[in-house]
């Protein structure tokens, strides 16, 4: 994830803090309106991280494979890793 979990945070009781002060919600504990934001936030940002380790796995069972047709690793994390964005239905 590019961000700290700090500005993540600060980013979630900001945008809690907006929607409020323009009433387009309402509640009576924005405390944990804010830690529900700011963990699908922290969710939502990290899951390219997830994505790349699940690539990083896959690649390494398939090591020996790509070593004998002389596949390039950068080019088949590429393809991967946007076959498993397609499948999660992620934005990258």
């Amino acid at each position: 994830m590019i961000f700290s979990k700090d500005y993540v945070g600060y980013l979630a009781r900001q945008t809690v803090k907006h929607l409020v002060a323009e009433k387009m919600i309402q509640t009576e504990k924005p405390e944990l309106v804010n830690e529900r934001v700011g963990t699908a936030m922290i969710d939502e940002l990290s899951l390219e991280d997830r994505i790349n380790d699940e690539v990083r796995v896959i690649l390494e069972a398939f090591q020996e494979d790509m070593r004998k047709t002389g596949a390039s690793y950068p080019e088949m994390f590429k393809k991967v890793k946007n076959e498993l964005a397609r499948k999660y239905k992620a934005v990258l």
